[in-house]
């Protein structure tokens, strides 16, 4: 982390985490507001598209209403929104209350994170950026593992809303550095589950059965999420629902690709994962379930090499 995000003034007293907001009501946003409601922490709601609401199953109390207004009823606003500049937009003009803390969890340039931070310490606010993993399924049970960057004061008033929405709960350094961490974990998560993807094309081509395969790789060391969730729940069984699109891991391994050249890091397993993925949205794959690249693996590869 820079000097200057460890070294970002603290913004003043801390407003209790009785009251939360959220922004963003996709895949994610969607389950941490219901369990937000379910603790009986959350007021109000947001999202630009009309049919987001539909379906939420929250409170009738819980208010709908724009950014400017859930800053006035809510001391914590969770953003679960594509961007961290998403979220300066948004704000952009809002004074909010002081001592109110804005929760970043998406998945952003560290670089973000850190001026976010420090535009909001002017008006007396607080950040966090708390990353997450355990995607659409963990946010609906309020299983979330969260890396968090930001003060450990703020985090520790945020525990109630936080707590909410996860089960393990890691303060991982000061403001972008739970980005940082949740960019080299979707590095490895990604370039993983291509891996795995290119191993079980092998194996089919092998003449052998992909599941007993799967079940091979789980008995040893090759085992992993990706081989003992994400292919039997959402590959083998046909669903084809990991519940996020092509487009969101190809913005990530490109923000991690980024992120390791700022570093000086050596990154070609990421170079590549990113190379693939970036052909899957030339090949129109962009808002297709991420599920598919299995079946699509060989075609990808097969354009990769003809740009070679």
């Amino acid at each position: 982390m820079s000097a200057g995000a460890a070294g970002t003034p603290p913004a003043g007293p801390i407003l209790e985490a009785a009251s939360a907001a959220v922004v963003g009501l996709g895949q994610m946003g969607a389950g941490i507001a219901r369990n937000l409601d379910k603790a009986g922490i959350l007021r109000g709601v947001f999202d630009r598209r009309d049919g987001a609401y539909r379906g939420l199953g929250l409170s009738q109390d819980i208010r709908r209403a724009p950014v400017a207004e859930l800053c006035e009823i809510a001391n914590v606003l969770v953003f679960a929104v594509p961007t961290t500049g998403a979220i300066g937009e948004s704000l952009e003009g809002v004074a909010g209350r002081r001592g109110q803390t804005i929760i970043d969890v998406t998945t952003s340039s560290p670089a973000q994170s850190q001026v976010l931070a420090a535009d909001l310490v002017t008006s007396g606010r607080h950040y966090l950026d708390a990353a997450m993993t355990g995607g659409a399924a963990g946010a609906d049970a309020g299983e979330l593992t969260l890396m968090v960057g930001g003060q450990a004061d703020v985090l520790a008033a945020c525990r109630p809303v936080l707590g909410a929405i996860a089960t393990e709960i890691f303060h991982v350094g000061p403001a972008g550095s739970g980005h940082a961490m949740k960019l080299v974990h979707n590095m490895i998560l990604h370039s993983n589950f291509l891996a795995n993807c290119e191993g079980l094309r092998m194996a089919e081509r092998a003449g052998l059965d992909v599941e007993q395969a799967v079940a091979v790789l789980n008995a040893g060391n090759a085992r992993s999420f990706v081989s003992e969730v994400r292919f039997p729940r959402d590959i083998l069984g046909g669903t084809m629902n990991a519940r996020s699109q092509v487009s969101n891991l190809e913005k990530d391994l490109g923000l991690a690709v980024d992120y390791a050249a700022q570093l000086e890091a050596r990154a070609p397993f990421a170079a590549l994962t990113r190379a693939v993925l970036a052909q899957a949205v030339a090949a129109g794959k962009a808002e297709a379930d991420f599920s598919w690249l299995f079946a699509d693996y060989e075609d990808l590869i097969d354009r990769l090499e003809a740009e070679a």
